[in-house]
């Protein structure tokens, strides 16, 4: 296969003074460092759901999807090291890993990386102390309210072979040094239930500092006091109102017969938490509270009141063979109502696929849930008094309800107008604007093209210069660069916005679609199906099905292209673009008269649509030469089958 680019998080790791041990003991030296890679670096770096891409002779480079989970792994490794090396003497023949994470693109190529990325990893690793760990700005901006880590600004260091300076932060000593007091320990799946009750004081005092902190918006109920148990721990009170888009997710229950799941259970319970935080203006109760309610009855109003949340998500884990069903609830924490309740289930053998497709649609799902919760509460509460965020988070919540269609838009759109009105300077209601008129642009519904796309980049680059990281911005400057035929620049926006979440479907398919304009729809495929596997009743699931559709169609495969058509077709027969490639793809087969039954669709949909030249002239964005090529050897044979003109 080409090369091909993607962001990713990189790990790289080597000895402390290798030659020197080598010189030394270079057989002892040799075989402990190949016992530290077998039974703690391989296993931990599995655990976090990463790669070893290769071993270095006296380290070894490996790559993660979350940058959370790279940087996680490093601090075990480090504190595994401490614990494994405590009794090995005489000290100067321990062996101590110095680590480097970067956040960057890379280049792939079959099994191995490349490019500055690698190399900005490779750097930060050279900078770090012996047993220590040196992670890079862009790092250090996406875990700093994930992960408890102390961490230090180490300032601009210039690095061999890299252009610029890099902003480097280095792990404090205590971070790794004692294990015994660490915030995070290093345990077996099996030991970490126990451990985490050891240090449910900590954890407690923690977490209420963070509440405390936490700017709370304007909400009806005052909370009832700490139960005797949170009193106990902390001398602190909690805050007068929970956050509005506040929750815990407490420890899934194994309903495995076999007590070795109970880290899958585990699992799921830390990749759901870790999504959920990427919610903007989320506040998400760390795991290591959640935990100290594990295997414990617990009342859900209780809950809410002791750590000061207004959702609480339970859910268990039944796994029988290659058999996974995760059944998860929302629950009001005021009220003790069940607001929303599914189940999922998988027969992946793979458990690191199984578990990161599970977390990934509860995440997407619960996302879309506790919004409109939220949207709903508000409408209850504050409905004589709303404030920017309340019509910012109405808006959106809008907007996730579905169907994508110029009334929800309009609808989402008069709500963020108030939100703009009340506070211009909104953050949330500028993404929100740029979203909907990005909307407008990509589905051919704008009345002011230029206007909107104008309008549209200048709120992505305000936030993008206020927030680098903010992934649905990089997403919405995706969307506009795809619909001004700029598919490069896309396709950076929406890998990026990938990287910062993970389990944004709109896009996976968006990208999905932009490599499909840019004549690659082999490539498209695997990312418009995780679109689908993220959502797969999503209002908006009818796109997915008609681009995958597209994508088949292109690379020969017509029955299937035809099947996954129709799909998109009974998700939302609205789209006259879906009609009329349908019936391209059925006058390439020979149904010529379901293909004039489908053009005639198109025509009630959109007359003014009624030549291929009318076509491209209203979706200036399928001209891109590639694509259009690809379009002249199937939908448009098909269609000229059946007498639709080229003028």
């Amino acid at each position: 296969m080409p090369p091909v680019r993607r962001l990713t998080a990189i790990l790289a790791a080597d000895v402390a003074g290798y030659s020197r041990l080598m010189g030394a003991d270079e057989e002892g030296t040799h075989e402990r460092f190949k016992a530290h890679l077998r039974e703690l670096v391989e296993p931990k770096i599995a655990e976090h759901r990463g790669r070893i891409v290769k071993n270095t002779g006296d380290g070894f480079l490996a790559e993660f999807q979350s940058v959370v989970d790279a940087v996680r792994c490093a601090v075990e490794i480090q504190r595994g090291m401490v614990e494994r090396d405590a009794d090995t003497p005489p000290e100067d023949k321990r062996i101590a890993f110095r680590i480097g994470v970067n956040l960057g693109d890379v280049i792939a190529e079959g099994d191995d990386i490349f490019g500055d990325g690698v190399n900005v990893a490779a750097r930060l690793e050279a900078l770090a102390e012996p047993g220590g760990i040196c992670i890079s700005r862009v790092v250090r901006d996406q875990v700093r309210d994930k992960l408890p880590y102390p961490f230090e600004d180490r300032g601009e260091q210039s690095v061999k072979n890299i252009a610029r300076p890099v902003r480097v932060y280095a792990l404090r000593s205590e971070g790794t040094a004692n294990p015994q007091v660490s915030l995070v320990p290093v345990v077996s799946p099996r030991r970490r239930s126990a451990v985490v009750a050891a240090i449910a004081t900590v954890a407690s005092v923690a977490v209420v500092l963070a509440v405390v902190a936490w700017w709370a918006w304007p909400a009806t109920r005052t909370a009832s006091a700490p139960s005797a148990a949170v009193a106990a721990a902390t001398s602190f009170a909690q805050p007068v109102v929970a956050p509005r888009l506040s929750f815990v997710v407490l420890p899934f229950a194994n309903l495995s017969s076999d007590a070795e799941q109970e880290y899958f259970a585990d699992g799921i319970t830390d990749d759901l938490t870790t999504d959920l935080s990427r919610i903007s203006g989320s506040f998400v109760i760390a795991r290591n509270t959640a935990f100290t309610y594990k295997g414990k009855s617990v009342d859900a109003k209780q809950i809410g009141r002791d750590l000061g949340v207004r959702y609480v998500i339970e859910g268990s884990v039944r796994r029988s063979g290659n058999q996974v069903q995760v059944n998860v609830q929302l629950i009001d924490a005021e009220t003790g109502a069940h607001l929303w309740a599914d189940r999922f289930d998988t027969d992946r053998t793979n458990l690191t696929e199984a578990q990161n497709e599970i977390t990934g649609r509860l995440a997407k799902t619960l996302n879309v849930e506790l919004f409109q919760a939220a949207s709903r509460r508000i409408e209850q509460e504050r409905a004589t008094d709303p404030d920017a965020r309340d019509f910012a988070m109405r808006a959106w919540a809008r907007v996730l309800r579905g169907p994508l269609s110029p009334a929800t838009l309009e609808e989402a759109l008069r709500l963020n107008k108030r939100a703009l009105e009340i506070d211009p300077r909104s953050v949330d209601a500028k993404i929100n604007m740029a979203s909907i008129l990005d909307g407008y642009l990509s589905n051919g519904w704008s009345r002011s093209t230029q206007q909107d796309q104008e309008q549209a980049e200048k709120l992505d680059l305000e936030i993008l210069q206020q927030d680098p990281n903010n992934a649905r911005a990089h997403g919405n400057l995706g969307i506009l660069r795809r619909v001004q035929n700029r598919l490069d620049e896309a396709r950076i926006e929406f890998e990026t916005a990938i990287a910062l979440d993970r389990n944004n479907t709109m896009m996976f398919r968006n990208l999905g679609l932009t490599l499909m304009q840019m004549g690659k729809p082999e490539e498209a495929i695997a990312y418009i199906e995780k679109s689908i596997r993220l959502s797969p009743h999503d209002p908006t699931v009818g796109n997915n099905y008609g681009a995958l559709g597209q994508c088949h169609l292109f690379l020969g495969h017509l029955d299937q292209a035809i099947e996954l058509l129709r799909k998109a077709r009974v998700a939302d027969p609205r789209p006259f673009g879906l009609h009329l490639i349908l019936a391209g793809a059925h006058g390439l087969r020979g149904d010529l008269d379901e293909a004039r039954a489908e053009v005639t669709e198109a025509s009630k949909l959109k007359p003014e649509v009624n030549s291929l030249a009318a076509w491209r002239a209203y979706a200036p964005w399928i001209t891109n030469p590639p694509f259009w090529a690809l379009r002249e050897k199937t939908v448009n044979v098909g269609l000229r089958r059946v007498g639709f003109p080229d003028e």
